[in-house]
């Protein structure tokens, strides 16, 4: 039997980063850009907000850039608080290293396993499918899908019933499959 799960986000990731005003550690995404132009120079941040005492941080997306070598699309985009965007932006490894930031997925995510399994003695091979780059464990992705404790999931790998190409003991934040054997 073969089945396909999907971890979605269901919000944006909260950005790990100092207040400036309360020395809080969490900031949440707004999913709205400044955008500021200097003569032929641009400048765009997206903007987040302190989760304690909602001060506000701008996290760098373009720095000094000639207006005519940003693309139109991507202006618009910027002019228009795409929510996808800022998504988009927030996963990009450049942006994160630039602003010296990380993300807390906690409570961000589900996991769509397609509806309900039924473990009748024989083998499941699940394909997990990551809709975006979500760090997860895998353990904790089984565990999850089929209704067992983390535990029983570490039991299962150590009996050799649950195998899979790639190590399930960290995080895994691309595409991977299991087979649990019953």
């Amino acid at each position: 039997m073969s089945k396909i799960w999907v971890v979605v986000p269901t919000r944006l990731p909260l950005v790990l980063r100092r207040c400036h005003a309360c020395a809080s550690e969490r900031f949440r995404s707004s999913g709205k850009f400044r955008v500021n132009a200097n003569h032929k120079l641009i400048d765009a941040w997206l903007l987040a907000l302190c989760t304690v005492c909602g001060a506000t941080t701008k996290l760098t997306v373009l720095e000094r850039l000639h207006v005519r070598s940003v693309r139109p699309d991507l202006l618009d985009l910027l002019h228009g608080n795409d929510l996808g965007l800022a998504a988009e932006l927030l996963q990009d490894p450049v942006v994160r290293r630039r602003n010296r930031i990380a993300l807390d997925w906690d409570h961000a995510w589900r996991l769509d396993t397609g509806g309900s399994d039924q473990l009748e003695g024989e083998a499941i091979e699940v394909l997990v499918r990551f809709a975006a780059r979500i760090p997860v464990r895998p353990v904790r992705l089984i565990a999850e899908g089929f209704g067992f404790s983390r535990a029983e999931v570490e039991r299962l790998i150590t009996e050799g019933n649950l195998v899979s190409a790639v190590c399930l003991s960290g995080r895994l934040s691309g595409d991977f499959t299991f087979t649990l054997k019953r």
